[in-house]
């Protein structure tokens, strides 16, 4: 399958930056060695990411789950046991997507987070292991006595 370069999302028509601004659904395309995607289409509806790699796997991630598992300092810390749980994000969108460089994404969510930058190892990584990691957030909130749902606006 030829796809056209990454690069060629660098100046989209009609567009000052870079930046792509979702629709419904945009498919990214490109192709690249190692665990890489060939795919990647924002389903804005479901709040879905969904991924191709190049061994043929196809994932949907939630918009939530991205944002909740974000690589960022933010959501990660700087090292083991830094974590920051991630309540209230049952209804984030993404915003936003950028390319950097040849290997990642750049996300801007609904909130406003816009620090992760998700690489294809670690996309493939959260993707493989979804169901175990979604069950350890889920854990995380209950131990916390926190939720998914966004905190009530007075």
């Amino acid at each position: 399958m030829n796809h056209p370069p990454l690069a060629a999302l660098a100046a989209p028509k009609g567009t000052q930056s870079g930046r792509r601004q979702p629709q419904s659904a945009v498919a990214i395309r490109w192709h690249n060695d190692g665990v890489t995607p060939t795919d990647i289409i924002l389903h804005n509806r479901s709040r879905q990411l969904e991924i191709t790699f190049e061994d043929g796997r196809t994932y949907k991630l939630p918009y939530e789950f991205l944002r909740v598992y974000s690589p960022s300092a933010e959501v990660r810390g700087h090292g083991r046991g830094q974590e920051t749980l991630q309540p209230g994000k049952r209804e984030v969108t993404i915003t936003e997507v950028e390319p950097v460089g040849r290997y990642a994404i750049r996300p801007t969510f609904s909130d406003g987070h816009n620090s992760g930058i998700y690489s294809w190892d670690y996309l493939y990584e959260i993707a493989v292991g979804q169901d175990k990691l979604w069950n350890d957030y889920l854990a995380r909130l209950a131990a916390a006595g926190a939720s998914r749902d966004p905190a009530s606006k007075p």
